[in-house]
């Protein structure tokens, strides 16, 4: 069993109301159950929600209003699940500021990727977990 980020199994759950299935991610389903999470779902924000970035260890809506608190907050549900079921991997969504594993973007809303990862996986991590992208399948 692994986590995966819901919007990789086509649920509409991102920041912009759609999702983004993937075909390797799916075919995985063949083999391995993997349980949906979206992270921002779980601390409540709406969808569609607009962007978010992270920047140092805040997470930002595109109009500079600070939701590190929520993202937390859903960062800390995503874990809840994760011990409930002794699942120790997961399969996360490149970038994203809660799911991002490696790359996130800058905080700046101009697009820039930089090294770091979003609130999720580095909760997740602190904690033992392995946590891919689905760039990594």
């Amino acid at each position: 069993m692994q986590l995966c980020s819901a919007c990789l199994l086509g649920i509409c759950c991102r920041y912009d109301g759609k999702s983004k299935p993937n075909k390797k991610v799916l075919s995985l389903l063949k083999e391995d159950v993997l349980i949906p999470v979206c992270p921002e779902q779980l601390a409540g924000l709406p969808i569609p929600r607009g962007p978010f970035e992270r920047k140092d260890e805040q997470v930002f809506h595109q109009d500079g209003t600070d939701f590190t608190a929520e993202f937390k907050r859903g960062a800390k549900e995503v874990l809840k699940i994760a011990q409930l079921y002794d699942i120790k991997k997961a399969i996360f969504k490149q970038r994203s500021p809660s799911c991002g594993c490696g790359q996130i973007y800058d905080g700046r809303f101009t697009g820039t990727v930089i090294k770091g990862d979003g609130i999720t996986t580095q909760l997740l991590k602190q904690h033992g977990m392995e946590v891919c992208m689905e760039e990594d399948i």
